[in-house]
């Protein structure tokens, strides 16, 4: 991060606990480097798929400009950052794609309908959320059972064009309280993205017999 950087900061619609600190946190420790932060949101097609929608989901966790101190920016704009070897488009929120680097805030968790080394968390913000309505509709063209192996890949192509400095991985346990937070490097995401979401899966509710 160095002075006079926009830093988009991308935030999800999954109610996750204390996202809006962890939002407010980030802002100010990147102001402090001198960089210039916005938010937007990063949460593909929720909120009915309107950006005037998914900047009121930001709101209710307590992320608006007044309270984080920084823009947010909110759109269903997208651009194309390029394709898959299989012809898939790979999309990108308009705004982050113009930053000079990108940070995303999320929950590292088990995903409900999908098995892999990494579910949700980072990589599926990146991918998914990033995308806006659009991305996350081609993706989801494929079927989830193929998103363990599709979206590190999507993922990479990403990371390949644009400027991903960390993401901020957040885990909670069975009672849904905030249990660890992360900042992940961009060299390190996939495998401690990994090792975060067999933790999360450690930590959640489960009954003691078989």
């Amino acid at each position: 991060v160095k002075a006079g950087q926009t830093i988009a900061v991308g935030c999800g619609s999954r109610g996750v606990a204390n996202v809006g600190e962890a939002a407010k946190a980030v802002v100010e420790q990147l102001k402090a480097l001198g960089a210039k932060p916005f938010i937007f949101p990063a949460m593909g097609s929720h909120g009915g798929g309107t950006a005037e929608a998914q900047a009121e989901l930001l709101a209710g966790y307590g992320i608006t400009e007044v309270k984080v101190g920084c823009p947010v920016r909110s759109s269903m704009e997208t651009v194309e950052l390029g394709r898959l070897p299989d012809g898939t488009p790979v999309y990108m929120d308009k705004h982050a794609s113009e930053a000079d680097g990108v940070v995303l805030i999320n929950r590292i968790k088990p995903h409900t309908n999908f098995r892999a080394p990494i579910e949700s968390g980072i990589v599926k913000m990146m991918t998914i959320g990033m995308g806006k309505i659009l991305g996350a509709t081609t993706l989801h063209y494929h079927g989830m059972d193929h998103f363990g192996e599709l979206l590190p890949k999507v993922a990479r192509l990403v990371m390949e064009k644009k400027n991903f400095l960390f993401g901020v991985g957040m885990v909670e346990n069975a009672n849904d309280q905030t249990a660890l937070v992360e900042c992940i490097p961009n060299e390190a995401l996939f495998k401690r993205e990994a090792e975060l979401q067999a933790t999360a899966k450690e930590m959640m509710a489960r009954l003691f017999f078989d």
